[in-house]
């Protein structure tokens, strides 16, 4: 018999979700089977699944130890921790709580796995969490990042450290009621604006189309800016600016300000390829000038109500500082 008693991060979730991430491996009617057998108990009682389970419920698993092994995927689990260390991937804990948590991404890294054998910022992620002694972690929910960034984006990251902060997160983004916004660095002199386009991703390019009008298969996608400083910068002007992004859509304010003209620098794929190969040889910029420096929470963040009218910021990485002291 194995007894497990439910944590604060896993709480508010149903029992049956609960029991499909304790037991990966394992069909559905398994677990309902032995439910309806009461080899699965919830508080010591018959469970249905469609409970909500709660902080300090008991879970009891009445199955032999290799039964529950194999169902659990225990040696898979372990040779799918990654041991990782923080301070040398370049990631910076900004804020964090019971509930979520926000890093600093350094340009280069990858938000999520694009392929197995990648390492993101959810792995990193995982394994700091996993070393903190206060951190009350079951295998049954899965800490994650709730805001995606370029890989060459650099700045703010959400993440989710229990499901209380996944879920208050992904509604706030949905709802746009979480203030994301932006600094870059683009060719051309930008006044302010708020710009409604359509875009659409084309698959075969990993590049989205842009229009100012409505096109077949596009969504509507609304950034906003201000100028934050007018630059010179190898002979061309360029602009500094702050952009609030309105919707939050794949390459949105890169394609956005690429399709008016005004590309950011070192973008490799919206940018101009040739002003991008001298300010690589003058500054060694390698990614596009593009950081998430600040995000504001509204006044009433709901279950998060430590960041009720939280700010977090972000300061400018080096290859900004370079560029604006030229």
């Amino acid at each position: 018999m194995k007894e497990f008693t439910i944590t604060y991060n896993e709480a508010g979730q149903r029992f049956d979700k609960y029991l499909s991430k304790m037991l990966p491996e394992a069909s559905a009617s398994f677990y309902y089977k032995m439910l309806r057998k009461k080899n699965i108990t919830l508080n010591g009682k018959k469970a249905d699944g469609k409970e909500k389970i709660k902080q300090g419920d008991v879970v009891r698993f009445f199955l032999a130890d290799d039964t529950f092994a194999k169902f659990a995927g225990e040696k898979k689990k372990e040779k799918n921790i990654p041991k990782l260390s923080l301070e040398k991937s370049g990631l910076k804990v900004l804020y964090e709580d019971e509930d979520i948590l926000a890093f600093d991404k350094p340009a280069g890294l990858l938000s999520q796995k694009a392929k197995p054998a990648d390492i993101s910022v959810n792995d990193y992620l995982i394994a700091y969490l996993r070393e903190q002694e206060d951190y009350d972690h079951q295998d049954s929910f899965l800490p994650s990042i709730c805001n995606r960034l370029d890989r060459n984006t650099s700045g703010i990251i959400l993440c989710g450290k229990s499901l209380t902060g996944s879920m208050e997160l992904g509604r706030m983004l949905k709802e746009r009621s979480l203030k994301k916004y932006y600094r870059c660095i683009v060719l051309g002199n930008v006044t302010a604006d708020k710009l409604v386009g359509y875009i659409r991703k084309d698959e075969k390019t990993n590049k989205i189309i842009f229009s100012p009008k409505e096109f077949e298969g596009s969504s509507r996608v609304e950034t906003s800016w201000k100028p934050v400083k007018s630059l010179t910068v190898l002979g061309e002007s360029c602009t500094e600016l702050e952009v609030h992004l309105i919707t939050g859509k794949t390459h949105q304010i890169r394609g956005h300000l690429a399709g008016i003209g005004h590309p950011l620098i070192g973008d490799c794929k919206y940018g101009n390829r040739t002003f991008n190969d001298r300010c690589r040889k003058a500054f060694g910029v390698q990614s596009q000038m593009l950081h998430a420096c600040r995000v504001v929470f509204p006044e009433d963040a709901g279950k998060l109500k430590k960041c009720s009218g939280r700010t977090i910021r972000a300061e400018l990485p080096e290859n900004f500082l370079i560029i604006k002291e030229r």
